[in-house]
């Protein structure tokens, strides 16, 4: 099968396996797990902060800056479908007792507007407004990248009303690659940022949180409160460290062959626009044909596209495990599965 369900199929490289096997370890909860260390160190430094956590899951990430921001009855604004709000099972109001606010928004992104505009002034009775969050590239817009200027904007409306700027950069240097910028360029615009190891980066699990010292000090507790501390956790840690040498530059070739996907199926006639595939994401309408039944056509043929939150649309995800070959497979079989459809433009 060409799996393009998710960058989450992919599946550590020999390179990899070999550094996994290679891995120094010790306990890594009395913080003596050398690979560990070297992780976060790195992992800081690419991120912009002062500090940074390794952790199982960029979910529990999230979920952990949520809890270093807040206190229960406070609010987070973010984009009306990203991850946290609606891929989460409501984390945000499990683990730290806050409401949640969406906002719509334009290709994953909200505006500082936005932000003033639903801002609560302090009152006895109200939620305490006291999150922004982005989501940068954005998952359920189909991997869209936020421009740096926004951010700006974002940031200085964040300063103004003394809220705390979360990021949510689960493929942060897919949008790094994307856009041109560093990584830490975009990182350190904000009070905390997530990463996760275990998408584009081809690592077998694994995410960041980064933020000042004394935020980490607190994150660690957490970790551990939320069950997320580990022992020898160098063995997978060195997947981390290898992807940060070996897999960042190479987003830019999921890039490229999501946009040739892109390109090609739109001149096969089926409903893709690529001018808005930015990353590693293309979204195609199959209607009339429900999500299930393409993805079952689909299947039948030897390719594997995935369901979005909109109800037309399935995605198809350019990763490690894809290469050249398989996009030109791709090419050929999603148009001969979907034929006779009116998913196809014009029909």
């Amino acid at each position: 099968m060409i799996d393009l369900r998710s960058d989450t199929a992919t599946r550590p490289t020999d390179g990899m396996r070999a550094a996994i096997a290679a891995a120094v370890v010790g306990d890594e909860q009395k913080r003596e797990d050398p690979t560990v260390n070297e992780l976060e160190t790195r992992g800081a430094v690419v991120l912009g902060q002062e500090a940074a956590l390794y952790l199982p899951t960029a979910t529990m990430a999230n979920q952990i800056a949520l809890r270093l921001h807040t206190e229960p009855g406070d609010e987070l604004l973010g984009e009306e479908n990203c991850h946290v709000f609606i891929s989460e099972l409501g984390g945000p109001a499990v683990h730290s007792g806050v409401v949640t606010r969406g906002l719509p928004g334009v290709a994953g992104r909200f505006t500082p507007q936005q932000v003033r505009a639903a801002y609560r002034m302090p009152a006895v009775h109200s939620p305490r407004t006291k999150v922004v969050w982005v989501e940068n590239t954005h998952n359920a817009s189909g991997g869209r990248v936020w421009p740096l200027a926004e951010i700006d904007e974002m940031r200085a409306v964040c300063d103004e009303l003394e809220l705390r700027f979360h990021l949510d950069g689960a493929r942060l240097l897919n949008a790094a690659v994307a856009s041109g910028e560093e990584a830490a360029t975009i990182g350190r615009r904000f009070d905390t940022v997530t990463l996760c190891l275990s998408k584009g980066l081809g690592c077998p699990l694994g995410a960041l949180l980064a933020g000042s010292e004394e935020a980490m000090v607190r994150a660690r507790r957490f970790k551990h409160l939320f069950g997320g501390a580990m022992r020898q956790a160098g063995i997978v840690a060195a997947a981390g460290v290898y992807a940060l040498d070996h897999h960042v530059e190479r987003l830019a070739d999921d890039h490229g062959r999501a946009k040739k996907l892109a390109l090609g199926l739109a001149e096969a006639g089926l409903a893709v626009d690529p001018d808005r595939v930015e990353t590693n994401f293309v979204q195609l309408d199959v209607a009339p044909l429900s999500p299930a039944e393409a993805m079952a056509r689909l299947a039948d043929h030897g390719v594997g596209l995935s369901a979005t939150i909109h109800p037309t649309l399935l995605r198809a995800v350019t990763h490690l495990d894809v290469d050249d070959d398989d996009i030109d497979g791709a090419l050929e079989l999603i148009p001969h599965a979907l034929v006779g459809t009116r998913a196809r433009v014009g029909a």
